[in-house]
């Protein structure tokens, strides 16, 4: 009686044992992969970059249309010949045609966090902007107001 009563706790004892493994029930199935997901910091760093693009391509186009305009006011009235420059004076000799200044327009610098290396309080709303590698001088948008406001700042 005492072995049968022994082996019938050891026999249930091994079913409870084995009904506590974990069991894979997708191990049969292909796994997925993924894509990495972009943290936060990559996404911000992306549309600075997209930013900084876009205000690098507005400012050649500005350049390219003063130059445009420079040239065409050194045509003069007399058709295109030359002979007179739009300031009156002489093409010839040692004289220089003065050329048309663009107009530029100077951003407000950001300022450090102290104590952050790679930080700063953006000039519009302080509230702080990761510039980590990023040169210092280089023209960045706020990553806090949306591209149709641009606002842009320098990093010092």
């Amino acid at each position: 009686m005492k072995l049968r009563l022994s082996t019938g706790i050891a026999a249930l004892l091994c079913v409870l044992m084995a009904s506590c493994y974990p069991v894979d029930e997708n191990g049969n199935r292909k796994k997925a992969t993924r894509k990495p997901q972009q943290t936060a910091a990559e996404e911000a760093k992306k549309k600075e970059e997209e930013a900084r693009k876009k205000a690098e391509e507005e400012m050649k186009k500005k350049k390219e249309e003063a130059e445009k305009k420079a040239t065409e006011g050194q045509v003069g009235n007399d058709g295109g010949t030359g002979a007179t420059p739009p300031d009156g004076g002489t093409t010839g000799g040692g004289t220089t045609v003065p050329t048309i200044e663009q107009k530029r327009t100077d951003y407000a610098f950001a300022t450090k966090v102290p104590g952050k290396e790679g930080f700063v309080f953006s000039p519009y709303n302080n509230r702080v902007v990761d510039v980590r590698d990023i040169p210092s001088g280089t023209l960045v948008q706020d990553p806090t107001y949306p591209a149709s406001e641009k606002k842009y700042f320098r990093v010092p």
